[in-house]
């Protein structure tokens, strides 16, 4: 492997004879031809092609997000590689065609005359720079990767494939972006994606794709990059349908949102999933018992029974009057309507919208014997008629999606009745409100209430579906919310990321295949990625040992990273240790972390403050003067920092429910440093750290 060095080289030669001279003249040249491509599309004018003012802000709309789109970063890099074709792509090789080069980076760039000058790194022209070898060098004679500072290019790095003398090494150039420090929000890994993580990203958009990644193994980054990818080459058709991130918290959303934008992606709306069933107002919490059983995917059986004992089989003629003729539908003959109803297994308003139709066709048919020839607007009129209208609402009468999950939860009857034989008599207990609410709109709704409540309402009117769907952080998911999050993508796919080890709920998922069932996805395919290439060796081999006690049989995360880190155990007398420890780390370049137990937060905020030490929480965006966050223990996942200090590990265990959850969570938190972590305690560190 050859390289360049990590700077201009002095003495400059002619830009003919120096490859970083010519390197940094495309780089010039394509930034021009960006500003041209946005200035075309800028001088648009619209006024002679839009039929009327609709279509008009449509239009303005799609120019301004194909604006925004082509915007150019200046401390970002317009292409990150440059790949060398021993022949032109799908060229006849006999031939002799010549080979081809192409400039890989975020976004297409083409010059006045169409001429590529950069290709979109999902193009299938860029597939080598990710997957290509020495055993399979996919027709490259060469691989170039570009060093940058800020947006200036400083270096390049060469991988001659088809040279057998050359050994195959770890690229200095790709350790340097891996280990980049990390300030601010989530970057995009575009430039550093491997060959495991390229076949997750392009897999194609029919299935459903589950990843189980440890601690750094980019299965978020993954996940995002996938949907940039899918953009790209199903874009008309995602366009119709729609796609969304769903990710564990707000504070994990602000931390990725800047992603998909960086990649030219602008349409991709992120929620949590509290956002996607956020019928109520939440404003309760549960105790674990009763959030357990509500999260319990038996709760949907027990809301299909509670609706469905609302629609009651007729004991009363209909009678129909037109005219001077009156029109009798016997109540044996409704009885069938309603059954064939029930037996389609179709939405609730869907069959009760139809009931009276149904009963306006019995009575054309009538019409028709006794010789009449009614067409489709009597029949209209018939379903309008009141006393079909009288019938249909005490058969079939209204629900609404809140007021049932109430009655459930503050009636023990009406629970008893419809849980019998699929909740005990315990479990019932768990989820029954202790007193009586007035109305929907004055109960104490919790989280789990409101995935209840979203699966009433999907009983009642199908939920509509996405085109694909993103979830993020999933093994935390209970078995209703994984149903929650299957209503937005069943005719849809979707891309599920999580690690076992680190489902931190009491309802954490236990296996992937049950979860997959739960979403609707039960054919997904499972892939694992284990190497690491966020957290340095030593810090993962020191929570590795908590594995065998929180997620035994999963495969420990192997870092490929050549810097082992900055890696200590600190035993200290106080607070002021923990202050001391985050003082070091501070005189580091990069984002730090201070991360403890929930409980022990507001006393390492006062000392903090009283040192002079000035800090973040989490999702706010760190500065050159203002690097510390201080992070609760429950927030921790999913976010990374350069340096982490993880107060009393001991604590971290004791704050959560059971201990399994406790270690746990104290994984989550010792996993999130990307350069060094210190692990300071006064009280002793839990057996399974020994």
């Amino acid at each position: 492997m050859s390289r360049s060095p990590s700077s201009t080289p002095a003495g400059p030669a002619h830009p003919a004879d120096d490859p970083l001279a010519r390197e940094r003249s495309h780089l010039s040249a394509s930034r021009a031809a960006l500003r041209a491509m946005r200035e075309d599309v800028e001088a648009l004018d619209i006024s002679d092609v839009t039929a009327n003012w609709v279509n008009a802000q449509i239009l303005a709309r799609q120019i301004d997000e194909r604006i925004k789109a082509l915007a150019d970063f200046e401390d970002t890099p317009l292409f990150f590689g440059r790949l060398d074709y021993l022949h032109a792509p799908g060229a006849d090789q006999a031939e002799g065609a010549s080979g081809e080069r192409f400039y890989i980076g975020r976004r297409h760039v083409h010059d006045a005359h169409g001429d590529p000058m950069v290709i979109d790194w999902r193009a299938p022209v860029s597939q080598p720079f990710y997957r290509a070898s020495r055993k399979d060098p996919m027709g490259l004679v060469l691989r170039r990767r570009f060093g940058y500072e800020g947006g200036n290019l400083t270096a390049y790095e060469d991988e001659h494939l088809s040279d057998p003398a050359e050994t195959a090494t770890a690229g200095r150039l790709l350790q340097q972006e891996i280990e980049r420090p990390r300030v601010g929000p989530m970057r995009d890994i575009v430039a550093t994606i491997q060959p495991e993580q390229d076949e997750i990203v392009r897999s194609d958009l029919s299935g459903t794709l589950c990843v189980q990644g440890g601690p750094g193994t980019g299965k978020t980054a993954v996940g995002l990059h996938r949907v940039a990818y899918l953009l790209y080459a199903h874009r008309e058709r995602l366009a119709r349908t729609g796609t969304l991130v769903i990710g564990p918290n707000r504070s994990f959303l602000r931390y990725i949102e800047q992603v998909l934008p960086a990649l030219g992606e602008l349409t991709v709306r992120q929620a949590t999933v509290d956002d996607l069933v956020a019928h109520v107002e939440v404003r309760g919490t549960d105790d674990t018992a009763a959030a357990v059983v509500k999260g319990d995917a038996r709760m949907a059986e027990v809301l299909r029974r509670a609706l469905y004992s609302h629609v009651t089989m007729p004991t009363e003629p209909v009678v129909v009057t037109r005219g001077s003729r009156r029109w009798r539908i016997p109540a044996y003959e409704l009885e069938d309507i309603v059954r064939e109803l029930l037996d389609r297994d179709i939405r609730y308003d869907a069959a009760r919208e139809a009931l009276p139709q149904r009963i306006a066709h019995a009575v054309l048919v009538r019409m028709e014997r006794a010789g009449e020839a009614p067409d489709d607007r009597v029949q209209d009129a018939v379903a309008r008629n009141a006393a079909v209208k009288a019938a249909v609402k005490a058969i079939w009468p209204p629900v609404e999606p809140a007021k049932l999950v109430l009655r459930l939860l503050t009636d023990g009857d009406f629970l008893a009745e419809h849980a019998e034989g699929i909740l005990t008599e315990e479990e019932q207990k768990a989820i029954l409100w202790a007193k009586p609410v007035r109305s929907v709109r004055s109960a104490k709704w919790s989280a789990a209430d409101a995935v209840l409540i979203d699966e009433a309402a999907d009983l009642i009117e199908r939920t509509p579906s996405l085109g694909h769907v993103v979830l993020d952080e999933a093994q935390d998911l209970s078995p209703m919310q994984y149903r929650a999050v299957g209503r937005r993508c069943t005719t849809g796919s979707a891309t599920v990321l999580g690690d076992l080890a680190q489902g931190t709920t009491p309802w954490a998922t236990r296996t992937w295949e049950e979860a997959l069932a739960h979403l609707g996805k039960p054919d997904a395919a499972i892939e694992e990625l284990t190497a690491g290439f966020r957290v340095p060796t030593d810090v993962i081999t020191y929570a590795s040992r908590l594995l065998p006690h929180i997620a035994p049989g999963l495969t420990p995360v192997a870092s490929i990273r050549e810097n082992p880190g900055f890696f200590e155990v600190r035993s200290i007398a106080g607070d002021d240790g923990v202050v001391a420890a985050c003082e070091e780390l501070l005189r580091r370049e990069g984002s730090v972390a201070l991360i403890a137990a929930d409980p022990r937060v507001p006393a390492l905020a006062e000392a903090l403050t009283a040192a002079g030490v000035p800090y973040l929480s989490p999702g706010e965006e760190t500065t050159a003067k203002v690097r510390l966050t201080l992070v609760p223990a429950s927030l921790a996942k999913g976010l990374e920092y350069d340096y982490v200090v993880l107060d009393e590990p001991r604590a971290v265990v004791d704050a959560e429910p059971d201990e399994r959850t406790g270690l746990r969570r104290l994984y989550v938190s010792l996993t999130r440093a990307v350069s060094g972590l210190i692990v300071t305690h006064t009280a002793p560190l839990p057996p399974q750290l020994s």
